[in-house]
């Protein structure tokens, strides 16, 4: 039962900040079943991993150009020796497109968050008031048991 009360604070908090810094036990599990109640609250959540993004703000909300590994092969018709970039949608924009009619909107849930920059983190905090629609959880370290906090208390904090 208290699962469900806390549940419930997690997602008001959410909601009230727009992006959360959430610590979790290195044991993990735990994080799934607040995924839970978000999907259950009407929330559409995609998780994805912080490294490796590269630039967040092209990557999460501008087309974006993508050039994947040779792999020793060169292209035909190509003056260089690399491959062609290709050019991928938003993230956050595409998946905006495809929520379902009843959905309150998209929670993107970060895990590895620690490695993010205080500028990436920052970037994160912006983000749900540039789009109502989006929410933000961040993986930021480990702890005894859960704890959360508004991501922009966690920057001032740092």
């Amino acid at each position: 039962m208290g699962l469900l009360i806390i549940g419930r604070q997690f997602i008001q908090d959410l909601e009230k900040s727009g992006a959360l810094g959430i610590y979790v036990p290195s044991e993990g599990g735990f994080e799934g079943r607040y995924q839970r109640r978000l999907r259950a609250a009407g929330y559409t959540t995609l998780h994805i991993s912080a490294p490796g993004l590269g630039d967040l703000p092209s990557y999460l909300t501008q087309v974006h150009g993508v050039r994947p590994p040779h792999l020793g092969k060169s292209t035909s018709g190509n003056t260089d020796w690399g491959v062609k970039v290709q050019f991928r949608p938003p993230l956050v924009n595409y998946h905006l497109e495809n929520l379902p009619p009843k959905s309150k909107g998209l929670v993107l849930w970060m895990i590895d968050g620690k490695k993010l920059s205080r500028q990436e983190l920052a970037y994160l905090a912006f983000l749900p008031s540039q789009e109502p629609r989006v929410k933000v959880v961040i993986e930021l370290g480990g702890d005894r048991q859960v704890r959360w906090q508004p991501l922009k208390q966690t920057l001032a904090a740092a």
